[in-house]
């Protein structure tokens, strides 16, 4: 999320989703001001685009709503709607709307240095007000490195690291599959060892 408001108008979702329309670029709403996504370069691009299609795939008999970064997620009980990199949701209140869904289960974002503190914190916070929300995954670009948010059974949130060799498992929509699968083609390093 840009630190600049790009408008000064506060605007309701309807005037948002008319506005957004005219731009060239596309903008989250937040309290009721735009903010415009920051760009993410080649190898967040790839990154995104190979983590959509492996949900896709994965889910692709099944009744799911997979989204990428054109699929808007309304933040449950506000007027706010953000971009994430990939979403699913397979609830079906979400059918029913065209430009945004509610309810995901699984949320992505790629991190970038200029959004990865907004990504782990205060959004993670309001995507967390959701509780059909049970997976959060945050992929990083610069090194084969992933974090899982994962809402256990108890409604508690867990931290899950996962580094290269691993494979992550998201239990909303039960899929495992190796870290390497969506860095495949890409020169990345593992992220460093904190331990050493």
């Amino acid at each position: 999320m840009s630190a600049v408001r790009n408008h000064h108008h506060f605007f309701t979702p309807e005037e948002y989703f008319l506005w957004e329309e005219q731009q060239l670029e596309k903008h989250e709403l937040i309290d009721g001001q735009v903010y415009p996504l920051v760009r993410g370069g080649n190898i967040h691009s790839r990154i995104a685009v190979k983590l959509t299609a492996l949900l896709d795939n994965h889910l692709e008999d099944a009744s799911y709503i997979i989204g990428n970064s054109d699929l808007r997620v309304n933040i449950l009980g506000t007027n706010d709607y953000t971009y994430p990199d990939a979403s699913v949701s397979c609830d079906d209140r979400d059918k029913s709307t065209s430009q945004y869904i509610t309810y995901p289960c699984l949320i992505a974002e790629v991190l970038s240095e200029s959004t990865e503190a907004y990504d782990r914190g205060q959004k993670f916070r309001r995507y967390r007000q959701n509780p059909m929300l049970i997976d959060y995954l945050l992929v990083s670009s610069t090194s084969i490195a992933v974090d899982l948010y994962h809402k256990n059974q108890a409604g508690d949130w867990l931290i899950l690291n996962y580094q290269a060799g691993d494979t992550i498992a998201l239990k909303s929509i039960d899929l495992q599959f190796p870290i390497e699968q969506i860095y495949r083609g890409l020169n990345l390093t593992p992220a460093a060892d904190s331990s050493a």
